[in-house]
């Protein structure tokens, strides 16, 4: 992923894009495909419209959604801080098979 950041990233926001890619591709793998298949997930980078785009796409057609755990809860905050850390996000089912889980960050942090 490093490699694909832009020239010149802020450390803030290369912090930041890997947290969220990590949490994104973290979900998929254990919510998004079934250990017993061989299925792939992709994960795809790319800049437009001043943002930096990220996106994880899994075989299961169920969309996550956000939730908010109970204090004591240790796990189910990952789509908390997906939002928490992207200035937009959503998730787009594929023509195919399964879904994407697209989140964006602005490149200039002003």
């Amino acid at each position: 992923m490093a490699d694909a950041l832009p020239d010149h990233c802020p450390t803030q926001l290369s912090y930041e894009l890997r947290l969220l890619t990590t949490e994104l591709v973290t979900n998929a793998i254990r919510h998004g495909a079934d250990p017993d298949e061989d299925e792939l997930i992709e994960l795809s980078f790319w800049t437009a419209d001043g943002h930096y785009w990220l996106a994880v796409s899994d075989p299961s057609p169920t969309h996550p959604t956000l939730k908010r755990p109970a204090p004591d809860t240790e796990t189910g905050r990952g789509l908390l801080l997906v939002e928490s850390l992207s200035d937009a996000w959503g998730v787009k089912s594929r023509p195919t098979r399964g879904k994407s889980v697209i989140a964006g960050i602005r490149l200039s942090q002003n």
